[in-house]
This record gives structure tokens, sequence and C-alpha cells, in this order.
């Protein structure tokens, strides 16, 4: 899949566990190679990234980096965001998530489709800036929209 919409893309990923951002890694580099692929283990390296470089996505573990104060973070510097958690979907989490500005939250037993997910973000926030460029106004979306869950797209993706 060497024509992805994530090749050319700078995505953070940040998580406490190595094994996680191994596989995170592997499934986006797999999917598209000229991808420029950051890590971080702990919110303050996560910190440092953020204010350092700027992202077209970055993917945030819930527990053990600060997941919700990252997400602020990335929120305010416009970055998409895409919130993983080893624990089951609960409604308070995916509340708290599209509360502050996620895009869309993965359970991590489906992360071997995050790269399928990822490049479905980018092509709708693509769809929106090119309406907003060919239209000369600001198209608004919701104010707080229902991040998607990953499940979704790989049922419609038919893998």
């Amino acid at each position: 899949m060497t024509d992805s919409i994530l090749n050319g893309k700078r995505i953070l990923a940040v998580d406490d566990e190595a094994d996680v951002l191994t596989v995170l890694e592997e499934e986006i580099k797999e999917a598209a190679p000229a991808c420029q692929f950051d890590k971080a283990t702990t919110y303050e390296e996560a910190v440092e990234k953020m204010a350092s470089w700027t992202y077209d996505v970055v993917i945030l573990d819930i527990m053990g980096v600060r997941g919700f104060d990252l997400l602020e973070l990335a929120v305010n510097r416009n970055f998409p965001v895409a919130m993983l958690t080893a624990h089951a979907l609960t409604k308070e989490d995916l509340k708290k998530s599209a509360e502050k500005g996620a895009a869309f939250y993965a359970p991590k037993d489906e992360i071997t489709n995050i790269a399928l997910f990822v490049a479905d973000v980018l092509e709708e926030r693509g769809l929106v800036q090119q309406l907003q460029d060919e239209r000369g106004v600001v198209v608004r979306q919701p104010a707080q929209p229902e991040p998607r869950r990953l499940d979704h797209v790989h049922a419609r993706g038919g893998s």
C-alpha cells in the first residue's frame, strides 16, 4: 500500500509500553513506508516532541502517559488525535475523549487496523480543508464530535 495518504506524514505515537509502540510503527510503516514515525514513552518526552514538531496525527495511550492531558496539548496544536486503550471501551472514556477533541478512539486489540483508520481520518480532514479552500469559508465541524471507533472502519474495510 505505497500510495497511502500516510506517506509523507509525520506521526507521533505515545505509549509507556515499548511493544505497543513497536507494533504501531510496524503497522503504519508497512502501509506507508515514506511516513515519519516518532515515538515517546513518557508524558515529558511527548510534550517535548509536540512542542518541537508539527504532527499530522498523534496516537495516545490513555493510561500510563497522562493521555488525556496530552490530548489537550495536541488539540491545542491542532493535531488530530487517536486515543488507544488496553481496557474495555467505556462510555466515560469515549465521552471524555470526545469532549477533549479526540478524532477517534480505538481499543488496542484492534491495533493491526490502525493504519487504515488513521488514513481515513486524514482523508476526511483533507476533504474539510479542500472545501474551505474552494469556498473561501470555514467549514464548521461539530463542536464535540463523537470519536469514531476503530472497529467501525474494520467492518467497512472488509478485512
